[in-house]
């Protein structure tokens, strides 16, 4: 019988250490996994390397990571956020690594990573700043960028209903970088409003398989949902 249902954020996180690189779901607030990051943070695991979309976004989340001096280096295509400053500071001391990536792109290497694909080229960057020491290649005479998938050692990921099987539904623009995420990470964890009995999720709907899924915690009734996160 196979339950991947865990009773603790603390035991969803387990085993993220110093050096991790973990992939963290979310589109500012929507989708971003709050129970997990603030979970992540207690552990004190440190030198992380955090893959997010826009990882300045979200002051009560990845945030209080940057703010703890806990991440070596970020990864994300929107580093700047109204009203969060901790990261610019960070940035400018030169206290954290930042590699900018076109949002596009940043998606299709993630994808690329789930899907067993180790490269691939875009013109996205060509020319510019973003595309310095990266491989050229023309194709129909234009020319294209290499871009390497971008894995990672876990993603936490933020789902509306799950089994569990852990196969996940997700609620509306919360979904985004989510499918993604689970399936190019070694061990994916998965905080999701509600675990339902297997055959509570009609198979059609499904959006992520059971088989990306490691770990599901179910959040408290009180937790995101009702602040307009998940």
């Amino acid at each position: 019988m196979i339950n991947k249902e865990v009773t603790s954020a603390e035991a969803a996180v387990a085993g993220i250490g110093d050096g991790a690189t973990v992939m963290v779901g979310g589109f500012g607030p929507p989708g971003q996994p709050v129970e997990l990051i603030e979970a992540l943070l207690e552990t004190g695991a440190r030198d992380l390397t955090i893959i997010n979309n826009n990882a300045g976004a979200g002051g009560d989340a990845i945030a209080k990571l940057f703010a703890a001096k806990r991440v070596a280096k970020v990864i994300c295509s929107f580093p700047k956020a109204i009203g969060s400053t901790v990261f610019d500071e960070l940035y400018l001391a030169k206290q954290i690594e930042l590699e900018l990536v076109p949002q596009g792109t940043l998606a299709e290497r993630i994808r690329a990573a789930g899907a067993g694909i180790a490269a691939f080229y875009t013109q996205t960057g060509y020319g510019t700043e973003l595309a310095e020491g990266k491989p050229v290649q023309r194709f129909d005479g234009k020319s294209y960028v290499l871009e390497e998938a971008l894995h990672a050692d876990f993603a936490l990921v933020r789902a509306f209903k799950a089994d569990r099987w852990g196969n996940l539904i997700y609620r509306k623009t919360a979904r985004n970088f989510g499918p993604l995420m689970v399936a190019a990470a070694k061990t994916s964890i998965v905080e999701v409003n509600e675990i339902v009995p297997l055959g509570g999720i009609d198979p059609e709907i499904v959006v992520t398989p059971g088989i990306y899924v490691d770990r599901l915690f179910q959040v408290p009734a009180s937790g995101q949902l009702s602040k307009g996160i998940a």
